[in-house]
């Protein structure tokens, strides 16, 4: 419920805001006064229920933070200021390999999957956030870096068909020991699917597909890619590939996701009522 009086026939506050896609759905709300002020969560939808901010200020001091009751702003003009929860608690020279560290633990799951992680190069800040209430949803990962381990190259879902053969073959078979299941629990902990909040959503860049990631790939590589039309009249269209994107960090589970439950149930959405 936002909290606004009924009465008022306003069209802003009803309107979905921009970093609500994904968040909220765009068409389960009531119809008459409370119209757009009832909101309806989508579908991967989740609440942060918060986490204690202690261990990583720690884990941080470790990595060379300086605490902020030390920082001499003339020694150390332009480093980076680091805040928990909305509190200024050091300072930092090197952002970039810390930011990395930090988002390394998340991914393997010595953080809280909950846990926020915004980067602001422009403001010079590294903002986190681990409380209570904020509204998140899942994404899949892509990998920044070529991964020797792994094997999953730069620019690839961290998602492989390995484990998405792991995960059919459970769900055919499911193990007898709950502790050897992978389940999305295992996903998460694998780093392939990531919760993003609407501030940390803001500094991603987020593909809409696979398909589109691959196309992306191509593009990248040089590749010339064929603008085959086809003669199927019920193909999907695919927006083209922006030439100036310099990178994608996440993908898109489905698009659908950005509905609610009722809406999601809905056939042919987007179609007129012929379809229906």
């Amino acid at each position: 419920n936002t909290p606004i009086g009924r009465d008022g026939k306003l069209a802003k506050p009803r309107q979905l805001h921009n970093t609500h896609w994904g968040l909220v759905c765009p068409a389960e709300t009531p119809e008459g006064q409370a119209c757009g002020l009832v909101k309806n969560l989508s579908l991967m939808c989740y609440v942060s229920v918060g986490s204690p901010s202690e261990p990583l200020i720690e884990f941080m001091i470790n990595r060379g933070m300086e605490v902020v009751e030390e920082y001499e702003p003339l020694r150390y003009p332009h480093a980076t200021k680091i805040f928990v929860n909305g509190v200024w608690v050091g300072v930092h020279q090197d952002p970039k390999h810390l930011v990395s560290q930090v988002l390394d633990t998340r991914r393997k799951s010595y953080l809280q999957y909950e846990v926020s992680l915004v980067r602001e190069i422009r403001d010079q800040e590294f903002k986190i956030f681990s409380d209570a209430g904020r509204v998140m949803r899942p994404v899949f990962t892509v990998q920044q870096e070529d991964d020797p381990e792994t094997g999953i190259e730069k620019g690839h879902l961290v998602l492989t068909k390995d484990l998405v053969n792991k995960l059919a073959k459970e769900q055919a078979e499911p193990p007898e020991d709950p502790n050897e299941k992978i389940g999305w629990e295992g996903l998460i902990r694998a780093g392939a699917v990531e919760y993003l909040d609407a501030e940390e959503e803001e500094t991603s860049m987020i593909c809409m597909t696979p398909e589109d990631l691959e196309l992306y790939r191509l593009q990248k590589a040089g590749v010339a890619l064929e603008d085959d039309q086809g003669d199927d009249l019920n193909r999907r269209l695919k927006t083209k590939t922006n030439p100036t994107t310099h990178m994608y960090t996440h993908c898109e589970i489905h698009p659908s996701m950005i509905l609610g439950i009722c809406a999601s149930i809905i056939p042919f959405p987007d179609h007129n009522q012929v379809c229906t």
